[in-house]
């Protein structure tokens, strides 16, 4: 595989999974304010123990990425398909602050960026 193939730049997957990989330990026994999000959007207790891994793959999916890149920019769509479903969450739920603007909507622009300046441009 020559150079011109592989994703350029390559450090927002890097950013990205490593931001990835913080929310899964988070995630992993739930911090106060991660459980109040869980909480807040309705997301079942007894799914929470599937955000970590998918975190972690997610994590693993875009680093790969930057030598497999295929594998990277369906990474990054999942992502963006994640954060569109998670700001539905919130505003299904009527959970408009912080949670929705900041952390969601945030992700939800990074990992867009991401996607656009890693693999479409």
């Amino acid at each position: 595989m020559t150079a011109a193939l592989l994703p350029e730049p390559a450090w927002p997957l890097v950013l990205l999974a490593l931001i990835q990989i913080v929310d899964g330990i988070l995630s992993l026994r739930p911090v106060s304010f991660v459980a109040k999000c869980w909480e807040d959007v309705g997301w079942p207790r007894s799914l929470w123990w599937v955000m970590s891994p998918i975190k972690f793959a997610a994590a693993a999916g875009l680093l790969a990425g930057i030598w497999i890149p295929y594998l990277g920019a369906v990474t990054c769509i999942a992502l963006v398909l994640y954060f569109i479903v998670a700001i539905s969450m919130h505003i299904r739920a009527r959970d408009f602050g912080r949670n929705l603007f900041l952390n969601a909507s945030g992700m939800l622009l990074l990992c867009t960026a991401t996607l656009i300046f890693c693999f479409l441009v």
